[in-house]
């Protein structure tokens, strides 16, 4: 209560920051809903009881003290934090679902589908999480995510997974310029440098298919997403991961280098969190994912 004794009116405070804002009483009254009487009245109310006046009025003008200044800065931050904090509550109201993934699979097989998922539950919000460090499930943050691996896992159940192949792919002009044949020591490879190397790299590639070239990447990515890019750019070939590339296979920007093509050991796994509470929100978007996993 001492708290709220030391605060002028709020009516006035509020009025205060939007004539500073829009620099004009006539507007700050036309924002408000309230006519410029009020709004004066309003200022005069507030500098009696701040003892001082915070506007220097000029002839057709107003013109803000220092101390007014001072004051407008801290009213501005503090109703943005309220709004802000408003916002976090009404959020939390709604219906949130966060999906959490891979960059590769977020960029080329999640978001050109999500569209779908948001017009068929138009009053969920949708928030995805993209990164390629492994997903903690465990902090609450995820509501449900694509994991690329072989199950169980510690941190959550699995409710549906897809295995994937993977094949060399490169540009039509790139196959153009290469021609027909297997691929050999004048191709150019492109090589993905990841940390976790459940996804194949070209070395393991030719081991588990028994492939007799010698690869020499000349140029490399530390994101599937680039290597990719510069794929379907012409710039030489990379390895196809089909669930991730199949978009780009069948608007033939990326086409197939050759016949050979290897069984991924891992799946893609919809997993949810062990100890999440269930939602509506999320056993939408789980149920979404899993059909279109398998579609």
């Amino acid at each position: 209560m001492q708290f709220r004794r030391r605060l002028p009116s709020l009516t006035a405070l509020v009025t205060l920051e939007a004539v500073l804002r829009r620099k004009s009483f006539t507007l700050a009254a036309s924002e408000l809903g309230v006519t410029q009487a009020a709004v004066s009245r309003q200022i005069a109310s507030l500098e009696e009881e701040l003892g001082q006046p915070l506007f220097v009025r000029k002839h057709r003008a107003i013109e803000p003290t220092a101390a007014c200044i001072s004051l407008g800065a801290t009213l501005a931050k503090s109703f943005a934090d309220i709004a802000e904090s408003v916002e976090a509550i009404q959020s939390r109201s709604q219906d949130v679902v966060t999906i959490g993934a891979t960059v590769a699979f977020s960029s080329f097989w999640l978001l050109p589908r999500l569209a779908e998922f948001r017009r068929a539950n138009p009053g969920i919000l949708v928030r995805v999480i993209s990164q390629d460090s492994p997903i903690a499930l465990d902090g609450g943050e995820v509501d449900v995510a694509i994991r690329y691996g072989l199950p169980p896992f510690s941190d959550g159940t699995v409710i549906a997974s897809r295995g994937d192949v993977i094949s060399p792919v490169c540009s039509p002009d790139y196959l153009r310029r290469r021609g027909d044949g297997p691929l050999g020591s004048s191709d150019e490879f492109i090589e993905t440098d990841v940390v976790d190397r459940s996804w194949y790299n070209w070395s393991q590639w030719v081991a588990l298919t028994g492939s007799r070239i010698e690869v020499k990447p000349s140029l490399r990515f530390n994101h599937y997403t680039e290597s990719v890019a510069a794929a379907r750019a012409g710039q030489g070939v990379a390895l196809g991961w089909r669930m991730l590339v199949g978009t780009f296979l069948e608007d033939g920007t990326l086409v197939r280098a050759g016949e050979s093509e290897l069984a991924a050991e891992g799946r893609y796994n919809v997993i949810v969190p062990v100890k999440a509470k269930r939602s509506n929100a999320r056993d939408l978007a789980a149920a979404w994912l899993t059909a279109s996993l398998h579609g």
